[in-house]
Parts: structure tokens; C-alpha cells; sequence
């Protein structure tokens, strides 16, 4: 009797390796690993190490057509990526980058149209997805009014609505408020366990998420595995050597960074009963709110998903006319023209003042190279070249973005691009800095380093505004939390 042929990996990389178009150094390099089906893998190393990349790899998205380099052997289930594609789902790190439709029903069924899905099964699988992620609305919700964490349970509906026998899933819950993160774990554990399928997750959560993974896989930046196991043995043998990396292990804590002993000062910045409702929406993304954004200060707001955070920052910003309400300028500020709003400043001037990160660092990208995007703020407010370029030459090494001066910001890794994001806002020394999860897709030194950085900025007399989820880094940073609730 012939004996049964075991079944082919569900993963197989041998010495693969792959370089994006126009680098130096390769995103991932030498890598020999095998994961077998129905294994669930949690997938680490450092920001830029190349974790999002393989996983791009592992879904068939990569194409040395475009310019790009490859290497080595990678297959799933034993055939080429692009091949196996029908059986892959992937989530991506940017979940609006994902959703291709005007409503919320129709992005979860464009996937499974193009698997063919037979038609009379497409809505009841949709309904069933958006209901399995706890999505807040119907299928008639427009994508784009919604925010960062309903897009993020959106596009993870999407990918489930596939049943995939192998998921790919770059940092499922990093736009997801807490609760609303616990809640997707356990969709992800019943779904695993119905269907057998494998996992792959990138996740900087990883106390979270541990107990969910059976294997751990850390990546070493450019080259192969530092380390694979099962993950708390892993912790216990490399846990220092992976922490100093910027690996996130477990149960290690981070202390508060030292606070200069002065309280807030001048009001820089204030809402006064300012709200929005989006275009096209009659629900309020924001009801009225007021908050006031002092000098020496770090102000923290939280909230839950949909409750109008990101919305706040655009208005603190000047980057949305509020109504109802108003954002002013404080005196401190802009001496002689207190009261001023901020939506009304022209473009010079509120660069000049007000440091911006947006939640999807992408959108404020102009320049074609990281260098070149660091210098064009400075210039805008008419600082020097010489002086713009020495300015930018110091946040690159600040925010360990050195070796990137030459990359296209496009091509970074999400954690990196919120780098990027947070040294523009610092490149023109405004006065007040409005961050949007500035932590998000950060590794453990470059969390440290952005801690450390913003609490220095606020000793020095800035206004520090942070929209985060991350409670740690709030309770770390914040003197003063504003924790907004869902409108009704």
C-alpha cells in the first residue's frame, strides 16, 4: 500500500529574500522557515525588519515587474504565491488602503464576487462577517465616513468573509479602541478554530495577543530569524537581546520619562463647543466639545471608535472649519490676534504654529524622497535651506530614519512612515504639536524614543495634543486626559 504524501507546507520560504525598487538594503534576506497548516504564528522583529513585507510576499502582492528583487524559494501550499491567491486573505496595515467601495456592504462582497461566490450566498456571508467583527452600522454605511477603527473592523470583515485557508494579518487591532480590540481577538480565535486555517499576525500588542499564537517567528532587520519557538520560550531565552532590538516582549514595563517641575502655562489653543458633521452624513462625527491646548502641557484624547478623536485633531489643527463652534488661537499664540480661528490661517502661517500627524501618515506625504519631505515645511515658513536641511538631518537620526534619508516615503513601513509623519510636524518647531496615534506600528526603542521626545517637547513650553489608543503611552505622557464618548 503507497503511503499517504503528507500535505505541503502552508508556508515555505528557502533563502528568500526580497529588495523594493530603488533600495539598498533588502527589506527581508535569507529567511528559511516552514510553517505547516493550521499553525498560528506570531510574526516579530524591530520596525522595518520586514514583517509587512513578507506577509505582501506570502498574498501574492509582490512583483519583481515593478522593479522590485526576490530571491530565494517562497511558496504556499507548495505553489508560487500568486498562484495559491484564491486560498489567501490578508489584512493590510493601512486598512483604508483595503476598502474599495462606497458602502460597507458592498467592499465585504466585492472580494467574494471575485472568488465567484455563488450569488445567493454573498449577502448572507457579508452579514455575517460585519456581524462576526462587531461593525456598528448596516451594509448601506458610506467607507468614507468612517473612522480609522471601523474601517479596520471593515476591511478585517472583508478578509473573513473569504474563509482563507491561510490569514495574513498585519496588526489587526492597532486603530481599534481597546474594548473593541479584545472583541476582534475573539472573533479571531472562534473563526481559527471553526475553520482550521493558518495564521500569520504581526501585532505590537503582543501581551494581547500571545496566548493566541503557538509559534513565534522574530525577524532580524534585512537578513533572516533571530529566533522561532513556541513564543514564551522565546521570551525566556532571547527576551533581553530582543528587547534592546525593539522587539515588544512581554511583561516588560516601561518607566514614566522624568517630568521638568512646572505646571501648564499660557492657553494656546481652544475649542469652544466645536463640532462637524461630515458631508453627505447627517450623524455628527464630533458633537460640540471644548478643550484647551496649553503651553508645557500634554494633553491626551481617548475615546472609544466613531467617537470623533481624529475629527477633534483636524479641528485643534486648523484643518476643518468647525460648526457648530469655534477654534481660536489663544494670545500666546498669535500676539494681537487672540481669538482668531484657526481654519481661517493660511497655509504658512498654521505650519508655522501647528504641528500636524494624521492618522493615515500617507495623506500628508508631498516629496519624493524622506530628506526632501523634511525640508519643505521649514522652507514653507521661510527658513533657510542650509538651516532646513541641518533641522531635518537631526530628526532623521532622532527618529532612526538616517539610513532612509534617500527612500520614497511611499515605500516605507507603516511604522516608519508615522515616523516620517511626526518628524514633519516637528521639522518647523511649532509651537503646538497634534498627534494622531503617533505610536501606531512603533517597535519598543522607537515607542521609548517618541515617549521621550514629546515629553522633552512638553517641558520645553510646547502644547502636546495626543489621539491615541495606547493607554500605556497615555498614562506615561498625559497630565491631562479628555476621554470623548460615541455620539448618540
Amino acid at each position: 500500500m503507497t503511503p499517504p504524501v503528507p500535505p505541503a507546507p502552508a508556508v515555505e520560504a528557502i533563502g528568500w529574500g526580497w529588495r523594493h525598487p530603488g533600495r539598498r538594503a533588502w527589506a527581508v534576506r535569507g529567511l528559511d522557515v516552514r510553517i505547516e497548516p493550521g499553525e498560528r504564528v506570531l510574526l516579530l522583529g524591530p520596525s522595518g525588519a520586514g514583517k509587512s513585507t513578507l506577509l505582501l510576499a506570502l498574498a501574492g502582492l509582490l512583483d519583481t515587474a515593478g522593479g522590485g528583487e526576490s530571491e530565494g524559494v517562497l511558496r504556499v501550499d507548495g505553489r508560487d504565491p500568486l498562484a495559491a491567491r484564491d486560498g489567501t486573505g490578508l489584512l493590510l496595515q493601512d486598512p483604508e488602503s483595503q476598502l474599495v467601495m462606497g458602502r460597507a456592504g458592498d467592499d465585504v462582497a466585492f472580494g467574494l464576487e471575485n472568488r465567484c461566490v455563488p450569488a445567493d450566498q454573498i449577502w448572507s456571508r457579508v452579514d455575517a462577517a460585519l456581524d462576526a467583527v462587531g461593525f456598528p452600522y448596516g451594509r448601506q454605511r458610506p467607507t468614507h465616513a468612517l473612522s480609522g477603527g471601523e474601517q479596520q473592523r471593515l476591511a478585517l470583515a472583508g478578509t473573513l468573509a473569504l474563509r482563507p485557508s491561510l490569514l495574513l494579518l498585519d496588526e489587526p487591532t492597532a486603530n481599534l479602541d481597546p474594548q473593541g480590540a479584545a472583541a476582534v481577538r475573539e472573533v479571531l480565535a472562534r473563526v481559527l478554530d471553526r475553520i482550521g486555517a493558518t495564521l500569520v499576525m504581526v501585532e505590537h500588542r503582543v501581551d494581547a495577543v500571545v496566548e493566541m499564537a503557538d509559534r513565534a517567528l522574530v525577524l532580524e532587520a534585512g537578513g533572516g530569524l533571530i529566533a522561532d519557538g513556541a513564543p514564551w520560550q522565546v521570551f525566556s531565552r532571547f527576551g533581553d537581546e530582543l528587547a534592546a532590538a525593539g522587539v515588544w516582549v512581554p511583561q516588560r514595563p516601561i518607566a514614566a520619562p522624568p517630568k521638568r517641575a512646572q505646571g501648564p502655562g499660557d492657553t494656546l489653543v481652544l475649542a469652544d463647543g466645536a463640532g462637524f458633521t461630515y458631508p453627505g452624513t447627517t450623524q455628527p462625527a464630533l458633537v460640540p466639545t471644548d478643550v484647551g491646548l496649553r503651553a508645557s502641557e500634554a494633553v491626551a484624547i481617548t475615546g472609544p471608535n466613531g467617537s470623533g478623536k481624529s475629527t477633534l485633531a483636524m479641528l485643534l489643527g486648523g484643518l476643518l472649519r468647525p460648526e457648530p463652534g469655534a477654534v481660536v488661537a489663544g494670545e500666546a499664540l498669535a500676539t494681537g490676534h487672540g481669538r482668531e480661528p484657526l481654519w481661517q490661517w493660511d497655509a504658512r502661517r498654521l505650519v508655522g504654529a501647528i504641528g500636524t500627524v494624521f492618522q493615515d501618515p500617507e495623506h500628508q506625504f508631498l516629496a519624493t524622497t524622506v530628506a526632501e519631505e523634511l525640508v519643505i515645511g521649514p522652507l514653507r515658513t521661510g527658513t533657510g535651506l542650509g538651516e532646513a536641511r541641518e533641522r531635518a538631518g537631526e530628526l532623521l537620526g532622532r527618529l532612526h530614519l538616517a539610513h532612509l534619508a534617500d527612500a520614497n516615503p511611499f515605500t516605507l513601513s507603516g511604522g516608519e512612515q508615522r515616523r516620517l509623519s511626526v518628524a514633519t510636524a516637528l521639522a518647523t518647531a511649532p509651537s503646538v504639536l497634534v498627534l494622531d496615534e503617533p505610536t501606531y506600528g512603533q517597535d519598543r526603542r522607537t515607542w521609548i524614543e517618541l515617549l521621550d521626545l514629546l515629553a522633552g517637547l512638553r517641558d520645553e513650553g510646547r502644547a502636546v495634543c495626543v489621539v491615541s489608543h495606547d493607554l500605556d503611552f497615555v498614562r506615561l505622557l498625559a497630565d491631562r486626559v479628555i476621554a470623548l464618548e460615541a455620539p448618540r
